[in-house]
C-alpha cells in the first residue's frame, strides 16, 4: 500500500519518528478509487468486530484511509498469488 501512497509520512530527528497525513505517492486516479470503494464498505458493507472498533477510536476519514490500506493489500495478495478472493476465514 506504501507504493499507493496509502501509508503516512515519516520524518524524525533526533530519534524521535513522527508520523504525517499520508504520503500520497503513486497513482492518484487508483488512490482515488480505492478511497471511494473503502467509503462504500463502511457506509454500506456489513460491519467486521476490527471496523466497529476502529470507528469508535478513530475519526472517519482515519477509518476510510486504514480500509483503502486493506484493500490495497487484498487486492495485491490476490493477484500475487493468481487466485480467487476468498473471504475472510471463519473460525469455528
Amino acid at each position: 500500500a506504501a507504493w499507493l501512497g496509502l501509508v503516512p509520512r515519516q520524518t524524525g530527528t533526533g530519534g524521535k519518528v513522527r508520523q504525517l497525513g499520508l504520503s500520497r505517492r503513486g497513482d492518484t486516479y487508483l488512490r482515488t478509487l480505492l478511497m471511494h470503494g473503502a467509503r462504500s464498505v463502511i457506509t454500506r458493507g456489513t460491519r467486521s468486530p476490527w471496523l466497529d472498533g476502529l470507528l469508535q477510536r478513530r475519526p472517519f476519514n482515519v477509518v476510510v484511509a486504514a480500509m483503502a490500506n486493506k484493500l490495497a493489500r487484498t487486492i495485491w495478495a490476490v493477484l500475487y498469488r493468481g487466485t480467487g478472493y476468498h473471504g475472510a476465514i471463519k473460525d469455528a
